[in-house]
């Protein structure tokens, strides 16, 4: 078996900066998620901002920088990927986006959902060959405030829909027994609910093939679903985070458990407070 945990988005800057410069890193880490994070194998975060002493930022409302040593702490505390397909990754351009995988590599991680091109940030990424191999997907789903995505330079991944179902289709076709998991940054901010079209799509992935979808970005717990008994988490909130909204403050950790022949999965409830997330007694 492989234990796989998800977390929602993980920022670094801001109000969570202020946190650390008087805390720590370590400050940011409970005790209840150290014990759940350092029991699993594999704990895959969304890193909601660039790390790197690079400042080129781009022109657009929220801009987030992490200092780059910051990752060691992440790591130290059981993290293993960093999902860079989301729409703050780029917040100090195609440089800062390229030395934050730079700097996730440096620390003993691993990045997601990017690539020095198009093709390569989309690649489907292999998690664990035992006691199957588990593939995992991610895509950005929201627009890109003053990107300019262009295929042959460094970016993240923002691949169709039909684009993801054929890549689900083609890791089936070469092992039918293989795990695929997609992960998503999608939705609309602060609602409790995925729209209609999402549900469709998320349908149209598991009619591919697909066995989990993971979703993040609205920054508020949506939905859980079973379509063809496979779980969609269409957002599953923040993780370390400096919103206070009652509607912010809450989480989930998604727990997969892979057999050889099922996929055992399970919500975890968060709380999150002064940045930290707890686990829900």
């Amino acid at each position: 078996m492989t234990r796989i945990i998800f977390t929602g988005d993980l920022l670094l800057d801001r109000g969570v900066r202020e946190k650390i410069k008087h805390k720590g890193m370590d400050d940011l880490f409970h005790e209840s998620i150290d014990a759940i994070f350092l029991s699993n194998d594999i704990v895959v975060a969304n890193l909601e901002c660039p790390a790197t002493k690079i400042k080129e930022p781009i022109h657009k409302k929220f801009i987030f920088r992490a200092e780059p040593e910051w990752l060691e702490r992440l790591e130290g505390h059981g993290i293993t990927h960093l999902n860079l397909a989301n729409n703050h990754s780029m917040d100090q351009g195609r440089k800062g986006l390229v030395d934050t995988r730079t700097q996730i590599l440096k620390y003993n991680m691993t990045p997601l959902g990017f690539g020095m091109n198009a093709k390569e940030a989309c690649k489907s990424s292999l998690l664990a060959t035992y006691p199957r191999k588990v593939y995992l997907l991610s895509s950005l789903q929201v627009p890109s405030e003053n990107w300019t995505f262009l295929e042959n330079q460094p970016c993240v991944c923002e691949e169709s829909f039909e684009a993801i179902s054929e890549r689900i289709k083609e890791i089936k076709d070469k092992d039918a027994n293989a795990a695929v998991i997609v992960q998503l940054h999608w939705g609309v901010e602060h609602t409790l609910k995925p729209m209609i079209l999402q549900k469709q799509q998320a349908y149209q992935l598991i009619d591919a093939g697909a066995d989990v979808i993971v979703g993040h970005h609205p920054h508020t717990v949506q939905t859980v679903e079973l379509y063809k008994e496979k779980p969609i988490y269409y957002s599953i909130g923040n993780f370390i985070f400096d919103q206070k909204k009652p509607i912010n403050s809450k989480g989930l950790l998604v727990s997969l458990k892979i057999y050889k022949e099922k996929i055992v999965s399970t919500q975890i409830e968060i709380d999150i407070e002064n940045c930290v997330p707890k686990i829900r007694k």
